[in-house]
């Protein structure tokens, strides 16, 4: 199992999310990534870094370890235009590029509301949901689809690399059979209680961990990052 990190971007500056991701690079994670959010959910007061001149800076910073969107919501940006910016970050990183794509839910849709933006229908989104994977596939690029609906499950089944599942409990990672799953979700503020969770995803199947460190109980992001660099290790 690959285990990766997300950043601490709800910040003023993207200084912190940089260090933690030069820490995941020079600690062997496999891989960073950004979530696609204008504030953190249900924090509207809270700053956040936009996801992808935060991912052009990530491709600029780093050589070896994956990264991307988890996830790239349909609605906020056209079908075009969304395809466009992952085509365009291809080009930067090549195949180190893992582009998360998810259609959104009621908690997102206020940030929809905030911008003037539309917030279609669930079978609305879906569509556009599987229009984008399509393309994104087809351009060579490693996809998943988030979320945790029946009808993403369908979507990630026939158009993407793997089903990505938010904070799950492992049971129901071992539960999906018809498609590879990656995990996505906070971990501990230890070293044994994270690498305790890390081994209990890798034996239910999933191909990768996304943790999201403790940041907020800290104030030094790099620390928070080394729980899971340190839990990581212990695996190998």
């Amino acid at each position: 199992m690959k285990v990766g990190i997300t950043l601490p971007q709800f910040r003023p500056s993207s200084d912190p999310a940089l260090a933690a991701v030069r820490t995941a690079e020079d600690e062997g994670l496999d891989g960073v990534f950004v979530f696609d959010h204008i504030w953190a959910i249900g924090q509207p007061d809270r700053p956040a870094r936009n996801v992808w001149p935060l991912l052009g800076a990530i491709a600029g910073e780093t050589e070896r370890i994956h990264l991307g969107p988890l996830v790239a919501r349909v609605s906020l940006l056209a079908n075009a235009v969304l395809v466009h910016n992952l085509e365009t970050l291809h080009r930067m990183v090549g195949n180190r590029l893992i582009a998360g794509i998810g259609a959104g839910d009621r908690l997102s849709k206020a940030e929809n509301v905030a911008l003037d933006l539309p917030f279609p229908p669930v079978d609305e989104r879906i569509a556009d949901l599987r229009e984008v994977a399509l393309a994104v596939r087809a351009l060579g690029i490693t996809t998943w689809i988030g979320g945790t609906s029946d009808q993403v499950h369908a979507a990630a089944v026939a158009d993407a690399d793997a089903l990505n599942l938010w904070d799950v409990a492992p049971d129901r990672i071992a539960a999906v059979s018809d498609v590879a799953v990656t995990w996505g979700g906070p971990v501990p503020d230890t070293v044994p209680a994270t690498t305790d969770l890390l081994r209990r995803l890798a034996a239910a199947g999933a191909t990768w961990a996304v943790c999201a460190p403790p940041y907020r109980s800290t104030s030094d992001p790099v620390s928070a990052v080394r729980i899971v660099t340190e839990a990581a290790a212990a695996l190998r």
